[in-house]
């Protein structure tokens, strides 16, 4: 039973990872292209994406997480595991925002492309503030690996 949570959990972690550093890339380059169909395609499938995978393996990661700890005999007060349940709600926090921010990008994109116009402001905008909140996110899940991995005594 060990073994099996632990692989959903490392599988889980990878498509939390994956799906994010693949999605990121790809609005990246979407909004590189200041095309507003490319825009609006791109950020559809990034809205289906966190939908269809980030969403379930963000559900999964605690479930699984929790059970590992309780089968492995960890202590809940752990300070390693505090900080990761604490960066993973960060994590959380950072990335709710930017679900909501994807969804008024494509709006914003789709209207653009119906008007024939090119991107505008409040779509720039929105496009910082999800970079902004992607870095320490992204950061996080980083540091979150390295305590998982090491389990360091703080």
């Amino acid at each position: 039973m060990y073994l099996s949570l632990k692989l959903l959990h490392i599988l889980s972690s990878t498509v939390l990872f994956g799906t994010g550093l693949g999605t990121a890339f790809s609005m990246w380059r979407a909004h590189s292209s200041a095309d507003p169909r490319v825009v609006a395609a791109v950020t559809h499938n990034v809205v289906l994406a966190d939908w269809w995978f980030t969403t379930p393996a963000a559900i999964i990661q605690p479930i699984t997480g929790f059970a590992l700890v309780h089968l492995a005999g960890f202590s809940l007060s752990s300070t390693w595991l505090g900080l990761t349940l604490a960066l993973y709600i960060f994590v959380g926090a950072c990335w709710l925002p930017v679900v909501w921010i994807q969804l008024r990008m494509r709006d914003l994109a789709r209207k653009a492309v119906a008007d024939g116009r090119p991107l505008g402001s409040q779509y720039h905008r929105y496009f910082r503030i999800w970079f902004l909140l992607g870095w320490p996110a992204f950061l996080s899940v980083l540091v979150i690996f390295g305590l998982m991995v090491f389990k360091p005594v703080l």
